[in-house]
């Protein structure tokens, strides 16, 4: 549902943070770099597809141009298909800084016919710890599928082809630290990770079915962006705009949450798929789960 703007959550919005509204569409170039891998990530098409590739030696990735303080973020992505265990393909946004805020999708690869697991975290101030772990109710290595962050001062929520799968609230008022504050860029890549993404590392990456390749296309974002000069004023407190690029990516996302239709869906999700619940797990937390479970 669409949820009422605090007039103090306004006030943090404007004054933290001058801002300017960002409606970009499909064409890689304009707004993502290729930062690492020596080659191994390539733009095609026109900057219609972007690959990413891992081998022994490194795996790769990019990240967008600007940075942005809230937004709505959708990439498509198709994942490294056959025998994946030991790789995981992300898709992210993170702030810098040794207190960095973050919140993940990772795909963590496995063995032929074996699904792969969705592992999503939100981090705070460098400390994170909120994973949840979902199967996917498709094969996401037959095609592309589209995976989304809304980020706004109320809430952040996660979908999977427009299929809400985690919503976590901006509880700040309850001593629960929430991304308010700090600027975070998106980044994808592919990277090795056999000593824990598969089967807590008890599976290696099979080196010889390298290299591994992930698809990225159509990212959209409607966002807040950084800007300079300083101005007080900014376009993000009217984000009445549609992006005329033919995507999912709606009006008001600044003050959206849940709406009443989602809710359903979140919950067939979470009784469906989930693998793991921070929010659940008591034999981590002896002392009490943490307080944004409790409130939930």
């Amino acid at each position: 549902m669409l949820l009422p703007y605090p007039t103090s959550v306004v006030m943090v919005a404007l004054f933290t943070m001058t801002m300017m509204m960002m409606l970009c569409g499909g064409d890689l170039h304009k707004n993502i770099d290729i930062t690492w891998g020596n080659g191994r990530a390539q733009m095609l098409n026109n900057g219609q597809l972007l690959t990413v590739s891992l081998d022994a030696a490194s795996g790769s990735g990019f990240q967008s141009k600007d940075h942005y303080l809230f937004g709505h973020f959708q990439i498509q992505l198709k994942l490294v298909p056959g025998n994946s265990a030991g790789t995981v393909t992300s898709f992210y946004l993170q702030s810098e800084g040794s207190t960095w805020d973050e919140i993940d999708f990772e795909f963590l690869g496995n063995l032929s016919g074996n699904p792969y697991i969705l592992h999503s975290n939100v981090i705070t101030q460098g400390k994170g710890g909120r994973e949840q772990q979902f199967y996917l109710w498709f094969d996401p290595t037959s095609d592309f599928h589209t995976y989304s962050i809304l980020w706004n001062p109320l809430c952040i929520i996660l979908y999977v082809d427009g299929i809400p799968i985690r919503e976590f609230k901006n509880y700040e008022s309850r001593n629960i630290s929430f991304p308010m504050k700090k600027p975070m860029r998106m980044y994808g890549s592919l990277w090795d990770a056999e000593d824990w993404a598969t089967r807590s590392g008890l599976i290696k990456t099979n080196w010889s079915a390298a290299p591994f390749i992930a698809y990225f296309k159509n990212f959209f974002v409607n966002a807040c962006v950084e800007s300079t000069p300083p101005s007080i004023t900014s376009s993000c407190t009217h984000p009445n705009k549609k992006s005329n690029n033919h995507n999912s990516v709606g009006e008001k996302w600044i003050t959206q949450g849940l709406k009443p239709s989602e809710v359903d869906k979140l919950n067939w999700v979470h009784k469906n798929f989930i693998v793991y619940n921070y929010c659940s797990d008591l034999k981590r937390f002896p002392q009490g789960l943490p307080l944004e479970c409790k409130i939930n």
